[in-house]
C-alpha cells in the first residue's frame, strides 16, 4: 500500500528566530507530494498559551494534536508526517506504538529532544517532544501507552542539554553518534530482534553544507547519501510503521526550491517499495 503523507504546518514548537519558517517549509515540501495521497492538518494562526504548563505554545499544541490524531485515525498503513517543528511527530508515534508497542523509534535527529519543563532552556515543545513520548510531560500530551527506552536509537545526536545528558546517563537509550554512522552496522545491532520501526528525522541531522534550510543547523551532521542508505538498510531488516520528517525552515522560495530535492530524495528513500 502507498504511503499517506499527512502535513503539519506547525511552528508552535519551535522558539528559534526562524520558527515561522516551519510552516513555509511544509508547504514547500507539499507542493511537490502527490494530492491525492496528501491530507493537511490546520494549524492555529495564533502563538497559543502555556496554560501554566511551562510549556510555550501549549494550547496551539494541544490543538494541533488533537486534529493530527484525527487524520491519522483515517489513513491506512504508512503515514508520512511531513512538518513543521518536532513537536508533530508525537501523534505519528503514538498510532505507531498503538499498532504495534513493540516499535522501535530510530530517532534522526541533531538533538535528543528529551528536555521537561522543567528543565528546558527555552519551554519549547519541540525540545520536549522525545520525553513526552517516553511518559514524561503535559498530561494530554503523553501516550496512553509510553514508548519504552529500550525502544529508542537516538542517531547522529551532536548536541545534548545539561537537563538531557542527565538523563541519558540512567535512561538505557541507545545513542549512536555521526561517526558511528558512516556504515549501517552499528544501527543495525542496535535494532536487535525489532520487527518495526518508526522514522523520526529532523533535517538537522544532515550537515547544513548538505541543506542549508534548518531550524536548528548543528555541523558535522550526516550527508544525504549516508542517510537514505541507513534507512535502506533498515528496510531490508524491518517494517517501516511510519516516518516524520521536520525542521525545514527556508528563508525564501528560492532557498527551498534549492534544498527539496535533497528531501525528496530521502521521502523517496523511506516509501519506495
Amino acid at each position: 500500500m502507498a504511503a499517506t503523507f499527512v502535513v503539519i504546518p506547525q511552528w508552535q514548537g519551535s522558539v528559534s528566530a526562524r520558527a515561522m519558517r516551519l510552516a513555509d517549509g511544509a508547504d514547500a515540501i507539499r507542493g511537490d507530494l502527490p494530492a491525492s495521497a496528501t491530507r493537511v492538518v490546520e494549524v492555529p494562526v495564533g502563538a497559543g498559551e502555556a496554560l501554566g504548563t511551562g510549556v510555550h505554545r501549549y494550547s496551539s499544541l494541544l490543538r494541533v494534536a488533537e486534529h493530527a490524531r484525527e487524520e491519522l485515525a483515517a489513513v491506512a498503513g504508512q503515514a508520512v508526517v511531513i512538518g513543521g517543528d518536532c513537536a508533530v511527530t508525537l501523534p505519528a508515534i503514538e498510532r505507531a506504538l498503538a499498532t504495534d508497542a513493540d516499535t522501535t523509534v530510530l530517532w534522526f535527529d541533531a538533538h535528543p529532544d528529551l528536555n521537561t519543563a522543567e528543565t528546558s532552556p527555552s519551554g519549547a515543545f519541540g525540545g520536549m517532544v522525545l520525553r513526552a513520548l517516553l511518559g514524561d510531560g503535559p498530561e494530554d500530551l503523553v501516550p496512553l501507552t509510553p514508548l519504552s527506552p529500550a525502544r529508542v536509537v537516538l542517531c547522529g545526536v551532536r548536541d545534548i542539554d545539561p537537563g538531557e545528558e542527565e538523563y541519558l546517563q540512567n535512561a538505557g537509550i541507545t545513542l549512536l553518534d555521526v561517526d558511528q554512522l558512516t556504515d549501517a552496522d552499528a544501527l543495525l545491532a542496535a535494532l536487535g530482534d525489532t520487527s518495526s520501526v518508526y522514522l523520526h528525522i529532523d533535517l538537522d541531522v544532515l550537515d547544513p553544507a548538505t541543506i542549508a534550510g534548518l531550524d536548528y543547523p548543528m555541523p558535522f551532521g550526516l550527508s544525504v547519501e549516508s542517510l537514505t542508505a541507513l534507512i535502506a538498510a533498515v528496510k531490508g531488516r524491518a517494517s517501516v510503521l511510519g516516518a516524520t520528517i521536520a525542521g525545514f525552515a527556508p528563508a525564501s522560495p528560492a532557498d527551498a526550491a534549492d534544498d527539496l530535492p535533497s528531501i525528496l530524495r530521502i521521502i523517496g528513500a523511506i516509501t519506495r517499495g
